[in-house]
């Protein structure tokens, strides 16, 4: 049996666990969304066991262990260890409780808008604080140094200042997109976006 967060316990077992094979359309699928994940993983610059992880536990009714995944995954569990902590600090997914069980099972999170909120908190709104202050140094060393510079030089220098000083205005409209989308997240609902007919 597990306990879920709010405390409510169920039965349960890992489907991944119980060696029972799956219909050949399940499998295909669950290969596909697990393929899937790891390459967006991927593209984010995570580990791609970190996005299959993610995906098994999506697709598990039941929480799993690390013993599970290992199994499901076929990955070592040096490797289903590590990228778990990487998955907890992110938020996206949970320990809970199995009764009559001693290992750690984990599920996933399932509130996107949540995910999203913490992996933009937690990675992209740093990298662009990150790279303003890049930029801002870039150009502040370069007025800095303008007066030393012979006519050409300072000519190009205020090429450089013009430019960088555009990108700086693109990552701040980038931080301003990133910062409301965290402060609006918990008044989106995301039923009501499924209810607008895409034509």
């Amino acid at each position: 049996m597990s306990e879920s967060p709010n405390g409510h316990v169920e039965e349960g077992r890992s489907t991944s666990g119980s060696g029972r094979s799956l219909h050949p359309s399940l499998q295909a699928v669950n290969d596909s969304m697990l393929e899937g994940l790891g390459q967006l993983a991927d593209y984010f610059g995570y580990n791609r066991v970190v996005g299959k992880m993610y995906g098994a536990l999506l697709l598990s009714p039941e929480p799993m262990s690390l013993d599970d995944l290992v199994e499901h995954l076929s990955v070592s569990k040096a490797s289903v260890s590590m990228n778990m902590r990487m998955l907890e600090n992110l938020g996206v997914v949970r320990e809970v409780w199995v009764r009559g069980d001693r290992r750690k099972f984990y599920e996933a999170e399932s509130d996107f808008w949540k995910i999203l909120t913490n992996v933009l908190g937690a990675r992209e709104l740093r990298d662009v604080n990150q790279a303003l202050d890049v930029l801002e140094g870039n150009i502040q060393h370069l007025r800095e140094a303008i007066p030393s510079m012979d006519e050409a030089d300072r000519a190009l220098a205020s090429y450089y200042v013009e430019r960088i000083d555009q990108m700086k205005d693109f990552f701040r409209f980038a931080k301003l997109i990133l910062t409301s989308i965290l402060e609006r997240s918990r008044s989106i609902n995301v039923s009501d976006v499924k209810r607008i007919d895409i034509e």
